[in-house]
């Protein structure tokens, strides 16, 4: 069984910095594994603006 984190993100843009590499590398550390990057807002040209980062791990036994 795993267990599932869900982490809203930017990719960047004209006047923001990219924070995905870092999202992705600071869950790593923590023993999460990337699972998928889904888009979830976009702009008025259809360019996705932000991100949802789905990670997994193996779900702690209690």
């Amino acid at each position: 069984m795993f267990e599932y984190i869900f982490v809203e993100t930017s990719l960047g843009g004209f006047f923001s910095e990219a924070t995905h590499q870092e999202t992705i590398r600071e869950y790593a550390k923590q023993g999460w594994r990337l699972v998928q990057v889904l888009p979830t807002n976009y702009n008025g040209h259809g360019k996705p603006t932000h991100y949802e980062i789905i990670f997994e791990r193996p779900a702690q036994e209690e």
